[in-house]
């Protein structure tokens, strides 16, 4: 994961707001930039694990103890709370960050007065991206919007180029259903915001497509998300549970 972490940094074309606190511990701090120089950190807050400093590196979670000397990676679970914490600081980071992602750099595919909306990291190439999108008009009559950002995929040959093509066509949307039934997008290029929205996923963690997002930034099982009336029914559940009043201690 640090390997991962070096990668993230080098390719970071944009940062997330800074809340940070500046006056982080400089020990964290030192002990980060001594493994990473090139880390970005993003904030440096006390961890609810006694102790220890949550550190937030391109969007990335690790815990660092406030001497410096040890590092921790992997999610701090609340054991009687039932809580995944990390996954929740994640998930409001992405949520921050997509929040802040402008339309005018997504693909846009939404019913007239959408109920819910999900932000999809996809690629041109990606066969499960493609199943996702043969049913487009199931999750729109669902009353879920669905805005995907694109994500070029290393591993697939002319990604970049691919991603690019559909994002200069007349009517990228239709390019894009076109490239999702098969046909080869050609080269067409523009300016285009790929590069950037690439950068945003890897500062994210994001690392396989599509990975789909609620908009509080929580992560949705594939399998679930695959399912027009499965990703509605998870919407529904996460809008009752955050309707629903936190009971006091």
């Amino acid at each position: 994961m640090i390997k991962k972490l070096l990668t993230a940094a080098a390719l970071l074309a944009v940062t997330f707001a800074a809340n940070a606190a500046d006056d982080g511990d400089k020990a964290v701090r030192d002990a980060i930039h001594s493994m990473l120089p090139m880390a970005i950190i993003d904030q440096v807050v006390k961890s609810d694990l006694p102790g220890f400093y949550e550190v937030i590196i391109s969007g990335q979670i690790v815990y660092v103890t406030q001497d410096g000397k040890y590092l921790l990676q992997g999610s701090l679970y609340d054991v009687p709370g039932k809580k995944d914490l990390t996954a929740g600081r994640l998930a409001k980071l992405r949520g921050e960050a997509i929040a802040r992602l402008p339309a005018s750099k997504e693909m846009i595919f939404a019913p007239a007065n959408p109920k819910y909306t999900v932000t999809v990291f996809t690629d041109v190439d990606c066969p499960y991206c493609r199943q996702f999108h043969k049913q487009i008009d199931e999750f729109n009559r669902a009353g879920i919007a669905v805005h995907y950002v694109l994500y070029p995929l290393d591993l697939h040959p002319r990604a970049d180029t691919k991603a690019a093509a559909v994002w200069c066509a007349d009517d990228r949307n239709a390019a894009y259903t076109a490239a999702m039934n098969g046909k080869d997008p050609g080269k067409a290029t523009c300016s285009n915001p790929v590069a950037e929205t690439k950068a945003l996923g890897v500062a994210l963690g994001i690392n396989a497509t599509p990975t789909i997002l609620a908009d509080d930034g929580s992560s949705i099982d594939s399998t679930t998300a695959m399912s027009p009336v499965a990703l509605a029914a998870a919407l529904d559940k996460k809008a009752a549970a955050k309707a629903k009043p936190v009971a006091s201690r």
